[in-house]
């Protein structure tokens, strides 16, 4: 079995087609007689997303016995609730720059932003429908109740220097990590999981999407703008108190306690250079960082309980690339 220090970011021909049927899935289903839609819709699709949500999905699906033609219709579904919240998130932040270029409402407006991924949210629980399977329902129903939360918890948590490492951990989960968790459980449809399966898939899901948002709130504070396709200091901007802010303001003197506090309560972005020497000067990046090793430490244990296999290799190449890209 490969281990997470071994990384082969490079799709082979044979997981390049099961993401080319996801897209194809995606083309036909955002088909919209109105034209606004149309173009809105391929902005967003087109606009150079890694599909982590399918290819997690996938992977899950070749490890718990094998992807199956629904599994394309799922990682589909996924992806479009996964777009939906794109479109309503850039519209709430204010945000202009997604995967480097202008975000859909910049582009098109905020009307049609949010018009357009209540369409794609809607075409999602269509297709969820003509499924025919209540496990599915009951799957997703609960994961998109649960990120509406989590837009939600994170709305009243803007500007707010009162924001502890419990709060955060609730509203990363709601927001990213319940979506992958939802790519484990549905791995096991069509295939024919025990409950134990099940159980270690749905955490593999969770705590990957977990990872996934601790390292885009690392890079908001010490990645290059160019790599990550957005700007730097997006959080800040936005009032919100993610963990290396956190860990800062509870490691740092009185003086820069207040600066942080300040620039939090008002979203005080010019305040960003003395925010990152604060964060550099706690070591808060290096804390971070271990909180993601010791939950890679868990993927791994979960990973180990499945037969090797291509599709272990794959998930835990999935995994290490993740990371790669960013430490």
């Amino acid at each position: 079995m490969k281990t997470l220090s071994q990384k082969n970011i490079t799709l082979n021909s044979d997981q390049q087609d099961h993401l080319q049927k996801v897209n194809d899935v995606i083309r036909s289903s955002l088909d919209s007689e109105v034209p606004l839609i149309n173009q809105v819709s391929k902005h967003i699709i087109d606009g150079g997303g890694k599909k982590m949500r399918p290819q997690c999905l996938l992977n899950l699906a070749g490890l718990a016995g094998g992807i199956k033609d629904i599994h394309y219709q799922l990682a589909a579904i996924v992806e479009f609730i996964h777009t939906a919240t794109l479109l309503h998130d850039d519209v709430v932040d204010d945000s202009d720059t997604r995967r480097s270029s202008p975000t859909a409402n910049i582009k098109f407006g905020n009307s049609a932003s949010i018009l357009v991924g209540d369409f794609i949210y809607s075409r999602s629980f269509q297709m969820m429908v003509e499924l025919d399977n209540i496990e599915i329902m009951d799957i997703l129903a609960y994961t998109t109740n649960k990120i509406a939360e989590g837009e939600v918890l994170q709305l009243i948590n803007k500007n707010n220097f009162d924001v502890f490492q419990d709060d955060y951990f609730k509203v990363i989960q709601a927001k990213t990590g319940v979506l992958f968790e939802a790519c484990g459980k549905l791995a096991c449809i069509a295939n024919k999981c025990t409950l134990n399966q099940k159980k270690s898939l749905s955490l593999i899901g969770e705590i990957f999407g977990q990872i996934y948002q601790l390292i885009d709130d690392v890079l908001d504070y010490s990645g290059d703008t160019a790599r990550i396709g957005k700007n730097l200091g997006d959080d800040l901007k936005d009032g919100k108190m993610t963990l290396p802010l956190i860990f800062a303001a509870e490691k740092a003197n009185i003086n820069d306690r207040e600066i942080i506090k300040n620039a939090i309560n008002h979203g005080d972005f010019s305040q960003l250079t003395r925010i990152i020497s604060i964060i550099n000067k706690t070591n808060s990046i290096d804390f971070v960082k271990k909180i993601i090793k010791a939950k890679l430490a868990i993927l791994e244990l979960e990973m180990s309980y499945f037969k090797d296999n291509i599709y272990k290799d794959r998930m835990m190449d999935f995994i290490s690339s993740s990371i790669k890209r960013n430490f």
